[in-house]
């Protein structure tokens, strides 16, 4: 046992207790009452490699086998260390997410070259794998839980129901432009439910193909139409945009690019919708195992950068709504399909694969529980009067699809 690591994980541990197994065999428990989890290291690397670097190192330990839940599930390991992130008593691990938020304009920098290479990281991975563990529609974002008590997918359809609502999409032949269109549900549906002429533009190839087969399988080929292109090179104007699960892909330095270019792109009377995580403590840096596996060039805004940004493009925000628990409930969901079809999953990738996924799901949700993660829905335009003046006009639009809209909302 490493004399430092224990001399570090004494200080760190002072919510809940903490087993821990080392590799020769001994064992030491760190804190006191609930929760209680444990974790077994497999040898004196893994203790030297959480000691320097845990917000990396954690999840490559637990890929390559070397740490594992011992006693308890990963998500109770995880929820007990996150708790424990909180209280910033990991000196090391404080040092070196302050080092990172030091380089974050570097680690953010996406030009479109970039930025495509990042969207293929994650979005251009086998189709089946998406079809394991999200809804039926591919909605990869926050679903929307009105009573608490929805399937995901009734949650999802919730959401597009809602943001649809926030367009005011009072006519039908309106043009929309969809930033970020992933699989194309959220265009399908604005163009089937609501009458709309949508274009959708992503980075991801797998994700276009698959949208423009939607398309076309659907008889809405003529009113819908993807494209692989990068949001700068828009230069058609549209009377709504929609973005939603794309924002935290654009990049710090690149906000007053994006809103700029939301100016630019938005009719008079226009009206557009940007719904993106989230967090509440102000400007940050993501986590480096996250940035290295999953999101490469990801970051969640804060509200203060988001809005800094929008003011300097000279749009109104006309409205804004914070959902807080609600992506939790939906990863929730996920974690529960993924760990359904695990060995499908696995047969598609592999055991490394499958755990990197694990630590990514369980990690997002708790980020939503304990570490201040949110979404947000700012509603723009780019004139004062382009919506009504109460938002009485939202919960209209969602009843008159015959939905339920509860007067108080558990955002559990």
């Amino acid at each position: 046992m490493n004399v430092l690591f224990d001399l570090v994980m004494r200080r760190f541990i002072r919510q809940g207790t903490l087993l821990i197994r080392f590799a020769d065999g001994r064992q030491r428990r760190y804190g006191h009452g609930e929760p209680h989890a444990g974790m077994e290291l497999v040898d004196i690397q893994t203790e030297r490699d959480l000691l320097i670097n845990p917000g990396l190192h954690f999840g490559e330990c637990y890929m390559d086998g070397r740490l594992r839940p011992l006693g308890c599930l990963l998500y109770e390991l995880m929820d007990l260390l996150i708790l424990n992130v909180e209280g910033g008593g990991h000196v090391p691990a404080n040092l070196m997410q302050r080092g990172r938020k030091l380089v974050r304009l570097w680690s953010q920098h996406n030009p479109a070259p970039r930025s495509r290479r990042n969207v293929a990281h994650h979005y251009d991975l086998n189709g089946r794998l998406y079809s394991l563990f999200l809804d039926r529609d591919r909605q990869y974002s926050c679903a929307y839980f009105p009573r608490g008590d929805e399937t995901l997918e009734e949650a999802q359809e919730a959401k597009k129901r809602h943001i649809a609502a926030k367009l005011r999409l009072d006519r039908p032949g309106l043009e929309v432009l969809d930033i970020g269109s992933g699989w194309g549900g959220m265009a399908l549906t604005l163009a089937r439910d609501y009458g709309a002429r949508v274009t959708g533009i992503t980075l991801s190839t797998e994700q276009l193909e698959a949208s423009r087969a939607r398309a076309a399988a659907e008889g809405l080929a003529d009113r819908v139409r993807f494209e692989l292109v990068d949001y700068r090179l828009v230069r058609k104007r549209f009377d709504r945009i929609v973005s939603v699960g794309m924002f935290e892909h654009v990049g710090v330095g690149h906000y007053d690019t994006f809103f700029r270019q939301i100016d630019r792109c938005l009719q008079d009377d226009g009206i557009a919708l940007v719904h993106s995580i989230g967090r509440r403590e102000g400007p940050g840096a993501t986590n480096a195992w996250l940035d290295k596996y999953i999101f490469p060039g990801g970051y969640s805004p804060a509200l203060s950068e988001t809005f800094a940004a929008i003011e300097k493009s000279g749009l109104w925000v006309t409205d804004c709504e914070i959902l807080r628990l609600h992506y939790a409930r939906t990863i929730a969901h996920w974690r529960r399909r993924f760990a359904a079809n695990r060995d499908v999953i696995a047969s598609l990738y592999d055991e490394r694969f499958c755990r990197m996924f694990e630590v990514y799901l369980v990690g997002s949700e708790l980020a939503f529980r304990r570490q201040g993660h949110l979404n947000f829905q700012i509603q723009l335009s780019r004139r004062i009067d382009a919506v009504p003046l109460t938002r009485d006009y939202m919960g209209d639009a969602e009843r008159a699809t015959g939905v339920s809209v509860p007067s108080t909302v558990d955002a559990d």
